[in-house]
Parts: C-alpha cells; structure tokens; sequence
C-alpha cells in the first residue's frame, strides 16, 4: 500500500499519441499520453524557462503556439532552438483576455494563457472549456486558473550550468518537475534547460 502511494519518478520516456503536443523527452515521462492534453486544460507554475523550452520544442517539430497576457516571457531562445514564425504573442490582449485565447484554441496546437491568479467561475469559464473541447490545442494556463483543469505541473529551478567561482554566466538550469493527474500518482523528473556545463574557451597556442 505505501508503494501505491508513493511519487513516481519515471525512467522512460512516454511517446505521445495523437491527442497529445509532443513536448521534450525528459517531460514526457511525467505526462499521461506522454505530451500535452489536446482539447484539456492543464495549469503550469509560473516557469518561464520552461515554458521557452516547451514552445522551442514544439516549433521546431511544426507546430504553433500562442502566447497570451505574458509580455514578460522572453522568447530570443525559441529563434536559436525552435521558429519563432509558428509564434503568435499577444502581450496585451484588453480588457477580455479569455475571449482571445478561446478564439486562438480552434487553431493553434498549444495556447498558453497568463493572467492574474484567480480561477474563473464555473459560468464564465464553461464557454471558453467549450472551445477548448472542440478545438485541438492544449491550453496552459499560467498562474490564472479554470475549473475543471486535466493535469497541473509544478516546476522551479533547481541547478544553474555556466557559473564558477565569481566567473561565467547563466547557461543552463535544472529545473525539477512535478505532474498531478485526476486519479494517477503525481510524477517528478528533471528537465535541463539551455546547455548543461560551460563552453571551454578556445586556447591560444604557439605555432
């Protein structure tokens, strides 16, 4: 019974099948499906490295991906790893944000939606599922909350690569990673974002 009860921590990466955004190996393996939910609501912790790292990926594989209400996220790494043409950002999306991202879920494989954090009611939210059901993409919600959301994802930083002693900068991060799903074990993994250890510098030498 305690083994039951007890946190996953695959070994495996899972392959997605079709109704899931296909995400990098490492995150596959703490997801049900192996990606991201299509047609499913599932809440992210406030992770831009992450969440870079998911829309480089799924770029570079041909997909598109939408970003709502997040003019902080800074995306230069998805023009270096992924195609920031399959990129639609709308920084400020007005006074009805979620009109917005409803409308961008019928064509984009993966939206995500920054707001404040509040969940909406079950009244306004249950048009917006409704477009989420018949529309194909995943929607991350980030910090804003919907009922009825599939799958939540808890992330932080755990390890920076390219840093010595008072030398270097920011290369990489580690960054542990927690999925809880309606009746399934929560699963951990982490996720190295960036490069994992410090470029060697060229060295000079006599000829």
């Amino acid at each position: 019974m305690a083994a039951l009860g007890s946190e996953q921590t695959p070994e495996v990466a899972t392959t997605p099948g079709e109704d899931a955004v296909e995400v990098p190996s490492e995150l596959s393996s703490v997801l049900p499906g192996g990606g991201l939910p299509r047609r499913q609501v599932m809440s992210l912790s406030n992770s831009p490295a992450l969440a870079v790292e998911i829309i480089s990926h799924i770029t570079a594989a041909g997909g598109h991906v939408a970003v709502v209400g997040w003019s902080e996220l800074l995306l230069a790494q998805v023009s270096e790893k992924g195609d920031l043409s399959r990129v639609v950002t709308i920084p400020d999306p007005g006074a009805d944000p979620w009109s917005i991202t409803g409308v961008l879920v019928e064509g984009m494989d993966v939206v995500f939606h920054h707001g404040p954090p509040v969940e909406l009611s079950p009244a306004r939210a249950r048009p917006i599922l409704a477009r989420v059901r018949a529309g194909q993409a995943a929607l991350v919600t980030v910090d804003a909350r919907l009922p009825g959301t599939a799958l939540k994802m808890d992330a932080h930083v755990v390890h920076y690569h390219g840093i010595g002693r008072g030398t270097g900068r920011i290369r990489g991060v580690d960054i542990a990673v927690r999925t809880e799903a309606k009746g399934l074990r929560p699963m951990s993994t982490t996720i190295t974002c960036g490069q994992r250890g410090k470029k060697s510098r060229p060295k000079l030498r006599a000829v």
